[in-house]
């Protein structure tokens, strides 16, 4: 980690890194500088040639502008705290739930745009499918640019173009939106790798599980309101609310997000997309670790997206608001998340944690399936274990894969979302296709098809292993540094004495 920092301490600062280049590029064209204004951190700029320089700068300038506690400040960088742990996750929780917005009410949304159950599904899979074209083409950009202008950004274009999701009634413009949002809204996953940068190697997997619990939050809040909202107003008033949370947390990153400087300098984009390929099918922990998030994504959102439909149908009949209850749920993964990654994740390899989460998915899929289809339970159930279960694999297999390089950890974050919502398109898709011709028990029975192959992914390579198949390395469970890192925490605590003393 202190090899980490001390790299990026040698990076360019990246705030107003545009203004310096048009400065730069000007001065060649002899421009002066007053330099009687620099010690006010504002060069005054007077150009022989062109006034539409100057406006350049400006523009820059004021894009570029941030508090004065958020300017990075190499010799006193910002230090990864609970509260700034806190914001990532709040940020990620109104961003994330722009792809579940829909979900409870797809039945509504069919009445309303006047389409079939079947087609009303295309909204999330097309959200989803937006989410990975940003994943793919977005999120590497984070290794090259700065972060923080980055994920401004994208929230406000994103939200901006929100509004054509709460006025349109066209439903192939609101799905062409839904897509349009969906490629935007990948901003969690530009939060999760900083974390991995910033927090300390024994607490990186608790830090990582607060930012996921938020996912989980922001996936329960998404369905509960707009259960809620749809059932007693207008489902656009849904919309509304989530263009007004996005806007609320672009206001919240500009004025507390940190700054970052630049990770790498000279990448080629071209290179670093075609570089995530080779890595995908090169490297065998983020291939075991990418089928694995594939498989448990499909399971995923094949259960969501037809549980509606489910609870939509008799012998339920259930309201938008009672389908949007089930969000409650996740009260559960939140809640869970960060005690079994501080008892389990951060003791354990990282390997133990993700099989255990796929047992304990599996057993609720199967309850589920054969039950589901009579008595509420099975979904309750099934919902229950199941996020759970995804939850902590996730959690882990993130922990893990960051581990393979600290300078391209956006990257691996990509190849591994990318593999993740590929997932979630091929379940969504799936499991509507097999729900509409087979109802519950084929939907359910792909899911157990999905978890179980996953499982004998997760076992057929063990978490020392250095090539595809085995456990060469032994079969211990239990984090072979756990014992130094201990080690140096105690040694850190007893300097910390000495000094105090």
């Amino acid at each position: 980690m202190a090899a980490n920092k001390e790299k990026e301490d040698q990076s360019e600062k990246p705030a107003n890194r545009l203004e310096t280049a048009v400065i730069s590029t000007t001065t060649n064209e002899n421009v002066e500088t007053d330099e009687q204004n620099e010690n006010q951190n504002s060069s005054v700029i007077t150009t022989k040639g062109s006034k539409g320089t100057n406006w350049l700068v400006r523009i820059t300038r004021a894009l570029n502008w941030m508090p004065e506690r958020c300017r990075y400040d190499p010799e006193n960088p910002p230090s990864f705290t609970l509260s700034m742990n806190l914001l990532l996750a709040f940020s990620g929780t109104f961003t994330v739930a722009n792809l579940y917005y829909a979900q409870p009410i797809l039945n509504v949304l069919a009445e309303e745009f006047h389409v079939s159950y079947e087609r009303a599904s295309d909204i999330a899979t097309l959200s989803q499918a937006g989410y990975a074209v940003g994943l793919l083409f977005l999120c590497p950009l984070a290794d090259m640019v700065p972060r923080r202008p980055f994920i401004l950004s994208l929230i406000w274009a994103t939200a901006t173009a929100w509004i054509g999701l709460c006025l349109t009634n066209n439903f192939e413009v609101f799905i062409s939106l839904s897509f349009l949002c969906g490629v935007g809204t990948v901003t969690p996953q530009l939060m999760l790798p900083l974390v991995g940068d910033l927090a300390p190697a024994h607490r990186r997997a608790s830090s990582l599980s607060v930012v996921v619990s938020g996912l989980a939050l922001g996936l329960l809040i998404a369905r509960v309101l707009s259960g809620i909202v749809a059932n007693f107003t207008s489902w656009r008033n849904i919309y509304w609310l989530a263009f007004g949370a996005q806007y609320l947390t672009l206001a919240l990153l500009f004025l507390f997000l940190p700054d970052y400087p630049t990770k790498n300098k000279g990448l080629n984009y071209f290179k670093v997309l075609w570089g995530m390929v080779v890595m995908a099918v090169t490297e065998p922990l983020l291939t075991q670790a990418c089928i694995m998030g594939f498989l448990l994504s499909a399971a995923f959102t094949s259960f969501w997206t037809t549980l509606t439909f489910l609870l939509a149908s008799p012998p339920y009949e259930y309201s938008s608001l009672e389908i949007g209850c089930f969000a409650f749920i996740g009260i559960v993964v939140v809640a869970l998340a960060p005690v079994w990654s501080r008892l389990i994740t951060d003791r354990y390899v990282f390997l133990f944690s993700v099989v255990l989460g796929l047992a304990f998915e599996f057993v609720g899929i199967v309850i589920s399936t054969f039950i589901g289809s009579f008595t509420v339970a099975g979904p309750i159930i099934h919902a229950i274990m199941m996020d759970s279960g995804a939850n902590f694999a996730h959690t882990a297999n993130r922990s893990n894969i960051y581990n393979l390089d600290s300078k391209a950890r956006n990257r691996i974050n990509t190849v591994y979302m990318v593999f993740a919502f590929g997932g979630q398109i091929m379940g969504t898709a799936l499991g509507n296709r097999l729900y509409a011709q087979g109802g519950w028990v084929w939907s359910g029975s792909s899911n157990i098809a999905f978890i179980g192959v996953a499982i004998i992914v997760g076992i057929i390579r063990g978490p020392r292993e250095t090539g595809w198949i085995g456990w060469s390395k032994g079969w211990n469970i239990r984090k072979d540094d756990l014992k130094v890192e201990n080690g140096r925490l105690q040694q850190v605590l007893m300097l910390k004495e000495v000094f105090h003393h």
